[in-house]
């Protein structure tokens, strides 16, 4: 049976931010150890983005909130503290889940209003996350996107996107999708230190073949680029080496940076792993969230040319590349989506 050795408590009382948000239930079961869903019904689907964001979209959609890949370094961590919950394990163990999150986009999308606008999916967290095995909601929302012919994008480190191959090569062929696989990190070990819970880069590499395979073309996100861990030549160009030869049309890259609480939960990381690291972090990051225009003049010099050497230069328009993990300086992250700052799209 589905609730089977799951405890279930519909008492939320003691998650006032979640009181807030319409919680219906708590789950937690053996096959998610450690991670509790909270169960809500959403009120609306499509988030707007600010128009000063002057990203590549204007709408995203997010099924869940909080993420199980538990990247020391999202960018999103921040937005959990909207629901009176922390931006470290919290984020990475209480997730929300909109159950009726399809349906909600549905009558969304069948408004008169509505002009078929780019949608973005994975702006958040990731929408193949290991909720979306339990949950399965992301069929549902590609159904209605393709059914409402709105063109859309996916950008996940997730391998179970396989399950929807069949789905989006149907929707391929009557709307513009865009899907984009998240692969910055090409150790292993470092990999499971940052992103523990995020599939290895050998199952993501070959995430991106069974993606080209399926006839669909497939960008990625060498992103967020992890100074003085992921930015030496020999990471980068091997790292680049296994991303063509899986088939990716093209890279997209940028450095890490870390925003409002993301900085602590990073930094701590690195005070007990690297901790000769640190001083070099805080020269590098002074009081604010990004690095210093010199160190991204340098990353990109170093990465441009390991790019065109591997065949990976977009040519596509920008609005055609699925872009998550960027911010704006200075603006502060909306509860559902993020802002980016046009320098920081791209490092070429």
């Amino acid at each position: 049976m589905r609730w089977s050795g799951q405890a279930i408590d519909v008492d939320d009382g003691a998650l006032p931010g979640l009181t807030r948000s319409g919680v219906l239930r708590t789950v937690q079961t053996p096959e998610f150890e450690g991670i509790t869903f909270h169960e809500v019904l959403c009120k609306s689907a499509l988030n707007t983005v600010p128009a000063e964001s002057r990203l590549p979209f204007r709408h995203t959609v997010n099924a869940y909130r909080g993420c199980s890949h538990a990247c020391r370094y999202c960018f999103a961590r921040p937005t959990h503290e909207y629901l009176d919950l922390d931006a470290g394990d919290d984020f990475d163990r209480q997730v929300v889940v909109k159950l009726n999150v399809a349906a909600v986009l549905r009558r969304e999308l069948r408004r008169r209003s509505w002009q078929r606008e780019p949608v973005a999916l994975g702006t958040n967290t990731d929408p193949y996350q290991r909720a979306e095995g339990r949950y399965r909601l992301m069929p549902g929302i590609i159904g209605a996107l393709t059914e409402a012919a709105t063109p859309f994008s996916i950008l996940t480190k997730g391998t179970l996107l396989r399950r929807d191959l069949p789905l989006l090569r149907q929707a391929s062929a009557r709307v513009s999708v865009g899907i984009g696989v998240s692969l910055a990190i090409g150790d292993h070990d470092l990999q499971r230190a940052l992103e523990p819970g995020t599939p290895s880069p050998r199952a993501r590499l070959d995430l991106i073949r069974a993606i080209t395979d399926a006839g669909l073309e497939c960008s990625v996100m060498v992103a967020p680029v992890i100074p003085y861990l992921t930015d030496s030549v020999s990471h980068l160009d091997a790292l680049l080496a296994d991303i063509a030869a899986a088939g990716a049309v093209g890279v997209t890259a940028f450095p890490m940076h870390l925003r409002g609480s993301t900085r602590g939960w990073f930094l701590s990381w690195l005070a007990a792993e690297h901790p000769a690291l640190v001083r070099r972090y805080r020269e590098l990051y002074g009081r604010g969230a990004y690095v210093s225009p010199e160190y991204a003049r340098w990353l990109a010099d170093r990465i441009d040319p390991l790019i065109d050497r591997h065949g990976l230069r977009h040519r596509a328009e920008l609005r055609d590349v699925p872009f998550h993990n960027a911010e704006s300086p200075g603006a502060a992250p909306t509860r559902d989506a993020v802002s980016a700052a046009p320098s920081e799209r791209t490092l070429f």
